[in-house]
């Protein structure tokens, strides 16, 4: 083992820990980046600033005094974040106007006085495209639980801006992966249009057609980011937290959907591969399998650019280095949120700022190590799942990753690498 690995070695484990990774690829990948980029001391430096930060927070918190070697420790501390963030999600509601979320005009109302300021815009596909694509490919089963008699009818009685958020939530992931994104394969730059992001509310007719949406999704609102189209399904869960994701969510989107037009506008001026382009993105296409060899004294660093752990929390993509733009689409939602304290300090919504990468080990009920994030969306999806004792933790440990991507390249030479290799799947440093 070199010095430089065997000066790490006190602080890798923890490292190793959070991310779920094996403690000798940590420290031989932070040997890596030491070399390439001539930086002295990056892993201490996070450790140190993450300890201090989880120390400040539990000061925040009322619990720095508590014993940490008794057992039960992380859920007291998971416990109080739940609590704190409770509190603020109640005051958000209230500085809302209690909002009835199951009514489509108090949704709008929130959004248009809360969330906008000033419509984006951005490179989309053209209403006359997306029409041709259904009369193409009409979808059988909104057809059918509509009742009327073909694609033409549909058409004639629908918007199609309801149409195309129903394709996620009613149609087959095969139908829609086999059959309708084949339509996607004939996209030319002609095919889309600089206008403005549209924000929707489906009508409450769609209601009783959720189900299946919300038990794949967990949330109410989404987006189609070739269309430029951010929707919500009016529908109240009822329970705490609510308020805060569907504030947020919208905050997330707002991010996503004019980083991805940015690409489509990028890939419309280049010779060849757009239509390919669009579909890789749309999927969220990750690479599988090992990268290529960088060659000595470099290092491939994969882009995933999906949440892998929502499909499998074992995928071994995830213990590898790797960046995560939709963890940058959470930190600026995040700021945003944050932000609001300025204007609403009973939020109390500071307290979370800078705090997405940040985790410690504490001892679980059964003298364990466990892992506690304060990761702000984490414990907001969290709190929506208390009832069932669901835990998040995958936003915080990509926000990890990120964050160790940061101290080492920086922040603005991050998301460019990622804005020109994503379709690559990975990008080479050294």
């Amino acid at each position: 083992m070199s010095s430089v690995l065997k000066h790490y070695n006190s602080f890798a484990g923890g490292i190793a820990e959070i991310l779920r990774a094996k403690e000798t690829d940590i420290l031989e990948f932070f040997s890596k980046m030491d070399a390439i980029t001539g930086k002295r001391n990056i892993m201490e430096e996070i450790v140190f600033e993450n300890n201090a930060l989880v120390e400040r927070t539990l000061l925040e918190l009322g619990l720095v005094n508590e014993d940490r070697t008794s057992p039960g420790f992380a859920e007291k501390i998971h416990n109080t974040l739940i609590g704190y963030l409770e509190a603020s999600d109640a005051a958000l509601f209230e500085i809302l106007g209690r909002p009835d979320l199951t009514k489509q005009e108090s949704v709008m109302s929130l959004i248009q006085a809360k969330v906008l300021s000033g419509i984006q815009r951005g490179f989309f596909i053209k209403e006359s495209v997306a029409r041709n694509f259904l009369i193409q490919n009409p979808p059988p089963t909104i057809i059918r639980v509509l009742g009327y008699k073909d694609v033409n009818e549909l058409l004639e009685k629908e918007s199609i801006w309801e149409i195309y958020p129903a394709l996620r939530f009613l149609e087959s992931g095969e139908w829609m992966n086999k059959v309708f994104l084949r339509a996607y394969k004939n996209l030319k730059p002609e095919d889309f249009e600089e206008r403005e992001l549209r924000l929707l509310v489906l009508p409450t007719k769609w209601l009783a057609l959720t189900e299946k949406f919300m038990e794949k999704k967990y949330h109410n609102v989404s987006h189609l980011k070739e269309l430029g189209v951010i929707f919500v399904i009016p529908i109240s869960l009822d329970i705490p937290g609510d308020t805060m994701r569907l504030f947020a969510l919208l905050l997330h989107y707002f991010h996503e959907v004019p980083f991805y037009s940015k690409l489509f506008r990028e890939y419309a001026g280049q010779n060849d591969g757009f239509a390919d382009n669009i579909i890789s993105l749309l999927r969220g296409d990750v690479l599988e399998g090992p990268l290529p060899d960088p060659g000595p004294g470099k290092v491939n660093i994969r882009i995933v650019q999906r949440y892998l752990a929502k499909d499998n929390p074992q995928d071994p993509r995830l213990f590898e280095p790797h960046v995560n733009p939709e963890t940058r689409h959470w930190d600026w939602a995040e700021a945003d949120l944050t932000r609001l304290d300025h204007e609403h300090p009973t939020l109390h919504l500071g307290f979370w700022a800078g705090l997405n990468w940040v985790g410690g080990r504490f001892l679980d009920k059964n003298g364990e190590n466990e892992i506690v994030g304060f990761n702000l969306i984490d414990v907001v999806m969290s709190l929506i799942k208390q009832k069932e004792m669901i835990k998040y933790l995958y936003h915080h440990q990509e926000a990890f990753w990120n964050q160790i991507f940061i101290r080492y390249i920086g922040t603005q030479e991050m998301d460019k690498l990622i804005e020109q290799n994503i379709i690559k799947g990975y990008f080479t440093l050294g």
